[in-house]
């Protein structure tokens, strides 16, 4: 097996499009999936990109992604990479391309001289649970994620 990580081009918006489709039907979220090929050509690689996509392939074939971008750590003052959706196709599971695009991340986190590496995992999704706390990740007991989206947003227009 031969994986490679590359960043994605436009080139690559129906294939992140297909890959967000297949890590939604995994997390039982697909009728949440709202995003075209038009916002993300958008917002992927528009200027400046509000995210960044690495793609994984194993023998020349789409296996997954990674999708990230920055923020802050006003206790660190550093800047901090986010992992927002990490997906590695059923088939090419259980090969180390998921542990190699979170070790890639973690490598560009480094490299931009971040203070920390943060994602969020589904609480029944254990598979996941485990295999980032076998690369040292610690679940934050303490903190839970808290949202405006859709109407409660707009409403501040």
């Amino acid at each position: 097996m031969s994986c490679s990580l590359r960043p994605a081009t436009v080139a690559d918006v129906p294939l992140i499009l297909d890959l967000i489709r297949g890590l939604a039907d995994y997390e039982k979220l697909a009728h949440e999936v709202v995003a075209t090929a038009d916002s993300l050509r958008a917002t992927l690689f528009g200027s400046p990109p509000a995210a960044h996509v690495v793609i994984a392939e194993v023998n020349g074939q789409p296996a997954g992604f990674a999708l990230y971008f920055f923020n802050y750590s006003t206790f660190l003052a550093q800047p901090g990479l986010y992992l927002e959706d990490l997906f590695v196709k059923p088939e090419f599971r259980g090969r180390g391309t998921g542990k190699a695009l979170l070790l890639h991340l973690a490598k560009i986190a480094h490299e931009r001289g971040c203070g920390r590496m943060e994602w969020s995992v589904l609480d029944w999704n254990e598979p996941a649970k485990g295999f980032y706390r076998k690369l040292g990740a610690m679940p934050l007991e303490d903190w839970r994620i808290m949202r405006l989206t859709g109407s409660a947003l707009a409403q501040y227009r």
